[in-house]
């Protein structure tokens, strides 16, 4: 198999006011992408930051690898400003989007030079997603509720996981929402190889401990 464990950090959790610092210190310990919530109010009911603040880390970290997860109600229209942000992986949520789009709002994405990622809130089937796998980089499989931070991670999305690692041997899987230390073993032993952790990572004592932990946990179920 060709994927590889990845631990992404969800800066979202991080002092959003030294966010450079922060995100710097993070890729220092380790970490080997950055993920950047985009929450728009109506898809979710947060609201976080858009294209500005990512073009502005974006000036401050010029080599990272960061994937913008678009929690918002029209992905279209946010493509053309993350790609001039400097975004390598845009990632959006199928659910708002009408079936017949989901190809376009993709290929579009990678006219602009960006990855492409797919995501599927708990209460989505995961063969929603079958037809358009084809044309995804990542496929994101939420593990909370998308647009609240501190749930507790629900571990009856792994089957979706273990259905797309069984489908797709080399494709990209995420998850996303209360994982960390405790359950990452849960995660990996599912076949997910891209890890979203905010809190557990960014509020660690030992950060480059955590994230090293956790990408050998991942790496020990990679076949």
């Amino acid at each position: 198999m060709s994927v590889q464990a990845k631990i992404g950090p969800s800066i979202l959790n991080a002092d959003l006011s030294n966010l450079a610092q922060e995100s710097q210190k993070l890729l220092d310990n380790g970490a080997d992408y950055l993920h950047l919530d985009v929450m728009d109010g109506t898809f979710v009911p947060n609201l976080t930051f858009g294209h500005p603040m990512v073009k502005s880390l974006r000036n401050k970290i010029k080599t990272a690898f960061f994937e913008t997860h678009m929690m918002v109600q029209n992905p279209e229209q946010w493509i053309e400003p993350m790609a001039d942000a400097g975004v390598n992986l845009y990632t959006f949520h199928i659910e708002p989007v009408k079936p017949e789009d989901i190809s376009k709002v993709s290929r579009l994405i990678q006219e602009a030079g960006m990855k492409v990622g797919l995501a599927i809130k708990p209460g989505t089937e995961v063969k929603d997603l079958e037809k358009y796998v084809s044309i995804a980089d990542v496929v994101l499989v939420m593990t909370v509720e998308p647009g609240f931070g501190g749930q507790s991670f629900m571990a009856d999305m792994m089957p979706k996981v273990e259905w797309l690692r069984e489908n797709y041997p080399n494709l990209d899987i995420e998850v996303d929402g209360g994982v960390g230390p405790k359950t990452i073993a849960c995660c990996a032993k599912a076949g997910a190889n891209m890890i979203v952790s905010g809190t557990a990572v960014v509020g660690a004592s030992d950060q480059r401990q955590v994230i090293k932990d956790m990408r050998e946990v991942v790496k020990s179920y990679l076949k």
